[in-house]
């Protein structure tokens, strides 16, 4: 099940959950069997008082000067409190995830010098109504992680699990650490897509005697007032990590990362208005293979009158309005490509990983969901798909299979003064050649790597004869030498015109002889939808009451909109939203918020024109 470059979790779980709530590794094999790595990090508050019970030794505690109690960590205890994660913790949550098929390599963040820390400076504590320093307490700070070495278990077991103590190199000792504090410098250490500390509430409580109370969302000029005991250690800890890069963290629970209540943190202030939705779906990372957790939060966020919600079979998220027959179909995707990186807000706009490609249109789309009135014989469908970004285009696929539409506009960067009326096509090869090794000074050798280059040429050739519009680009190449053969493969990208027609592959020798192997991975054609139809007009005179006169382009990438015009032949498509879509796929994705809100303006014109249309017909 693991996965070496899968999107990484990190998962904080406290003792309680782990002894008393075995349940949870369900939700944990769930987010493994999804392609994911994980990073388990386990506190140890209630085994570390099973194991005191189990000896029959007294657990000593300290009392601060703001009367809260801390645990005592004297030389004398430490190796209680390793024995009790040992036997307690490691053991437990190793057994748990065995059962369920996975792999697992577990420490403490001590052993080996994993994690390193710095002993904290003397307490203050009250004795006997009295005022003490307690130096040799063994209770610190994070230093530093050796994170390639956390990154190559993640890469080769399915799960692993952290917990304190850690080292400390000066004392040459464990020394205790916080557990939600650990996981979120982790997370921050090792780039963490996702952060969750799971705990016994129902998220973070407004009012801890009423467990129906969850703050969904702190936002970073919030004051937690109402947040006590233990629950501060997560605010902090949550807010750390936060504020040091890592976009998705929320408090889960009761013991659940997905059944009970969730309360998200987030690196932005609170007055967003109508682009807060759009500054939080940025905050979710989704890459390809990793759009469960984006999908998941609008299923659970989106709740406008009379629409309806759910992920389909392809994880897809689908939101319908309204039962008519006549549907309109906003299609946008929820994946994004690589890497991730934190999202900033200022004052004119958004930049992140995804925010031009293409979650500002997606959202747009959603916020048409509670804009528009949907008319009696109408049916507003709006889908986010998954996979858009790799060639497996899954999300469009299944629903080009199992929904049906009158017309669809794709959400991608047009800008918001142009509409996309079509896209070049794909055309993927992987080309392999396997060949004896030989030296290179040998008469007449040819390197396999000199023959790709040869053979990418020649298809190039052949390519252009039947499209010369066609743009090709060799994306990747693996060269390998084992037991005495040289393998090379190669991948070959094309972008097919429109004009190219739906049967170019048919015209391709791609035959070139004994050890060459060319596999077409992906043959879409290209499409370019008219200028007449009822729905270009529709944008037409959008664009004519906001003042604006339309220009039109045709992409020389790839959209669903190609992946539904192999079967939906008879069904309008264009593509509109907010963004310069020379951004995509960069490090300088940025959207403006005035550019949001008027290509949102000029949206909910165009889908009440067509539905009014549709009604006259």
């Amino acid at each position: 099940m693991m996965s070496s470059d899968g999107s990484l979790y990190v998962i904080k779980l406290g003792s309680s959950t782990i002894v008393n709530h075995p349940e949870i590794f369900e939700e944990i094999h769930d987010i493994v069997k999804r392609g994911s790595r994980l990073l388990l990090v386990a506190g140890g508050a209630e085994a570390i008082k099973q194991k005191y019970e189990s000896i029959s030794r007294p657990m000593p505690f300290l009392t601060l000067p703001s009367g809260d109690e801390v645990r005592y960590c004297s030389p004398e205890e430490m190796p209680y409190i390793c024995a009790a994660y040992h036997d307690n913790i490691l053991s437990k949550i190793t057994k748990h995830l065995k059962e369920y098929g996975l792999s697992v390599y577990a420490q403490l963040g001590g052993d080996h010098g994993l994690v390193l820390g710095v002993k904290a400076k003397p307490l203050k504590a009250i004795r006997d109504g009295k005022k003490i320093i307690v130096r040799d307490s063994l209770f610190g700070q994070f230093a530093s992680s050796r994170a390639a070495f956390l990154k190559a278990a993640l890469a080769n077991f399915d799960v692993v699990c952290v917990t304190p103590p850690i080292w400390d190199l000066e004392l040459d000792s464990y020394i205790n650490i916080d557990a939600d504090v650990l996981a979120a410098h982790l997370a921050v250490d090792l780039e963490a897509h996702h952060l969750r500390f799971v705990t016994g509430t129902a998220g973070l409580l407004q009012d801890i005697q009423d467990s129906h109370s969850t703050i969904p969302d702190v936002y970073a000029d919030d004051e937690l007032n109402s947040v006590e005991g233990r629950m501060k250690q997560k605010v902090r800890a949550a807010r750390l990590a936060v504020q040091q890069g890592v976009c998705d963290v929320s408090i889960t629970g009761p013991h659940t990362l997905n059944k009970g209540g969730k309360t998200w943190f987030w690196n932005v202030e609170s007055d967003l208005s109508d682009l807060d939705l759009l500054n939080k779906v940025v905050r979710i990372p989704s890459v390809s293979q990793d759009e469960h957790e984006l999908a998941q939060y609008l299923l659970d966020s989106i709740r406008y009158p009379s629409v309806s919600g759910n992920i389909d079979e392809a994880g897809n998220i689908v939101f319908r309005k309204g039962n008519g027959p006549h549907t309109l179909l906003l299609l946008g995707h929820i994946d994004t490509v690589p890497h991730v990186w934190p999202v900033r807000t200022d004052s004119s706009g958004v930049t992140g990983r995804g925010v031009v490609d293409a979650k500002g249109c997606f959202v747009n789309f959603i916020h048409m969901l509670e804009e528009v009135d949907v008319p009696e014989h109408g049916s507003l469908l709006v889908i986010g798909a998954v996979e858009e970004e790799i060639s497996s285009s899954k999300g469009a696929f299944f629903i080009r299979d199992h929904y049906s539409a009158d017309a669809v506009i794709i959400g991608e960067p047009s800008g918001e003064e142009s509409l996309t009326l079509g896209y070049y096509g794909l055309f993927k090869l992987h080309i392999t050649i396997h060949r004896a090794q030989e030296h290179t000074a040998a008469k007449d050798s040819v390197s396999v790597i000199d023959e790709l280059y040869s053979i990418v040429g020649e298809i190039r050739h052949r390519v252009r004869e039947i499209d010369p519009q066609s743009l090709s680009s060799l994306i990747d190449i693996e060269h390998q030498n084992e037991k005495g053969f040289l393998t090379v493969r190669g991948t070959l990208n094309f972008r097919v015109s429109p004009e190219a027609g739906n049967d170019y592959r048919k015209k391709l020798d791609l035959e070139f002889g004994e050890g060459v192997r060319v596999e077409v991975v992906r043959e879409t054609p290209g499409f370019a939808n008219p200028r007449s139809d009822m729905l270009v007009k529709s944008f037409v005179r959008s664009f004519v009451k906001q003042g604006k006169s339309i220009r039109y382009i045709k992409k020389r990438g790839t959209s669903d909109m190609n992946t539904l015009a192999t079967t939906w032949s008879d069904v309008p498509m264009v593509a509109y939203g907010p963004g310069d879509s020379s951004l995509d796929h960069t490090n300088d994705e940025y959207l403006h918020n005035k550019e949001v809100e008027s290509s949102r303006a000029i949206l909910k014109d165009v889908v009440v024109e067509w539905f009014r249309q549709r009604t006259e017909v």
